[in-house]
């Protein structure tokens, strides 16, 4: 849930704020962001994105502490690494084949006119993560041993 929530925001403060790549919406033809109800409407679409990330995050960190408050996670920086990379793969994958490609929402590079090759740079990230996430994950859990339940206040 957090490499989710922190893909998500990477893409949305980099790509929909501080480049301008895109917005949720720009797209659609409904809501260009050339014009000034486009861009409100799309300012509006990308607020609910980075509501549902920081929900994603806040869900994560909630997990992630009383996972470790009951003395159940106490894995290498190794793994904690992996898991936020496979996460925000996932995110990127599901993102780029669902509104870029499948509802065509929005492609990475709106400001293009041939913006396939940027939708498949974003999947192949996204892709490259995840693996390398994985790969992560799976080198500790050959070297890690049995934990013992740690003591809390």
């Amino acid at each position: 849930m957090l490499g989710i929530g922190l893909g998500g925001f990477i893409d949305g403060i980099v790509l929909h704020q501080l480049l301008q790549w895109h917005h949720m919406l720009t797209s659609t033809g409904e809501h260009p962001m050339s014009t000034v109800a486009g861009l409100e409407a799309n300012t509006l679409a990308d607020g609910v994105f980075h509501l549902a990330t920081w929900a994603c995050v806040a869900i994560g960190s909630a997990l992630l502490y009383a996972a470790w408050r009951t003395g159940s996670i106490a894995p290498p920086w190794r793994r904690h690494s992996g898991l936020l990379l496979a996460g925000w793969g996932a995110f990127n994958l599901v993102e780029g084949l669902i509104d870029h490609q499948l509802l065509g929402l929005h492609h990475v590079r709106d400001d293009l006119g041939g913006p396939i090759g940027w939708d498949l740079a974003f999947l192949a990230l996204g892709a490259g993560l995840a693996i390398t996430g994985w790969r992560l994950v799976s080198s500790t859990r050959k070297t890690a041993g049995p934990s013992l339940p740690r003591q809390h206040p």
